[in-house]
């Protein structure tokens, strides 16, 4: 098992160093940059001496731009593996700095996502395979499908125009009220977790479908199998069968399928936390990227590869432990 996870420790680190360089690649291929913004800015200031290209030149070379795409990579992860990810040209502050205001929000959010998502998908998933083409079955099939189907902007769009506009419920966007800062430090954990609800469940209805579909494909497989005609043939109650034969065979390949829930939410909340304007890492790293901030780009791709091969090194260990059939040497 050590030399295993050795083993896939180094190819999530190969996997890491050459998925950053070709997303700093792209980035340095973009047609336009925050520098270039900068530069035009001053030079339309009246009092400004220098052109446009003299003020382009100058930042190309405060910021490294001023070299080639392959010096410049390595000059990014050498810093990079020291911890030091460069100041954000946009936000003005340490990326690493920015990066710790904003993780929290986008943790909960997609933690309290995930809880939701596995408590609902995996019951209604068993359920709709237990009572396989009964009317129970087609409408959580029908769910699941919606849920996949709806675009985000489009659900999120209609959540917001039924909640928001026409219940009043909701604020249309913003983590807190207008009044949040005479409010007690309670009230205001109240008033952010207010204005949660219509992000978190924006991503649960489009994540639950996946997983519930997913569940009850494989536990159709499951139940078909021969054991558990066995088992039912020797008389066990239909609990039993379920919960202790077919289940835990079932969670095999949900391992494999969960590992990928928590970066893709991760990536899927760059566009609800744009939505709804709740300032986590999505929102933040949209706003960094659309204005060429190449730093906090940078940390936010590297951050979500990471999170990527850390889930898949996981979930290979807890396929390990789920299997017992399957040992890593």
């Amino acid at each position: 098992m050590r030399n295993f996870i050795l083993r896939r420790v180094f190819l999530g680190i190969f996997i890491t160093f050459f998925g950053a360089m070709i997303i700093y690649t792209f980035i340095r291929m973009l047609p336009t940059s925050y520098v270039e913004t900068i530069a035009r800015q001053r030079a339309e200031n009246p009092l400004s001496t220098k052109t446009y290209q003299e003020w382009l030149d100058q930042l190309n070379e405060i910021y490294g731009l001023d070299i080639g795409i392959v010096p410049g990579f390595l000059g990014w992860a050498k810093n990079a593996v020291q911890g030091n990810f460069g100041d954000s040209w946009h936000f003005g502050i340490p990326v690493t700095e920015k990066f710790k205001q904003v993780i929290w929000y986008s943790i909960i959010i997609n933690i309290i996502t995930l809880i939701v998502e596995v408590a609902l998908s995996i019951p209604l998933g068993i359920l709709a395979a237990r009572k396989q083409y009964s009317k129970t079955d087609y409408s959580i099939t029908v769910f699941a499908l919606m849920g996949i189907s709806l675009p985000t902007f489009f659900l999120a769009t209609i959540l917001k125009y039924v909640f928001s506009i026409k219940l009043g419920w909701f604020d249309l966007y913003g983590l807190t009220g207008r009044f949040f800062s005479s409010m007690t430090p309670t009230e205001q954990m109240v008033d952010i977790g207010y204005h949660m609800v219509l992000p978190i469940v924006t991503l649960m209805m489009l994540s639950v479908g996946g997983l519930m579909r997913y569940t009850r494909t494989n536990m159709l497989e499951v139940l078909n199998s021969d054991y558990i005609r066995t088992a039912r043939a020797k008389g066990l109650p239909e609990k039993v069968v379920i919960n202790k034969h077919a289940f835990r065979n079932t969670l095999i390949p949900l391992v494999s399928y969960m590992s990928y829930l928590l970066p893709a939410m991760f990536g899927g909340s760059l566009i609800t936390e744009t939505l709804f304007q709740i300032p986590g890492i999505g929102f933040v790293s949209f706003e960094a990227i659309t204005r060429g901030d190449i730093p906090f780009a940078m940390f936010y791709a590297t951050f979500m590869i990471l999170l990527s091969q850390v889930s898949l090194i996981v979930a290979d260990i807890m396929y390990a432990v789920v299997d017992p059939r399957v040992r890593a040497n």
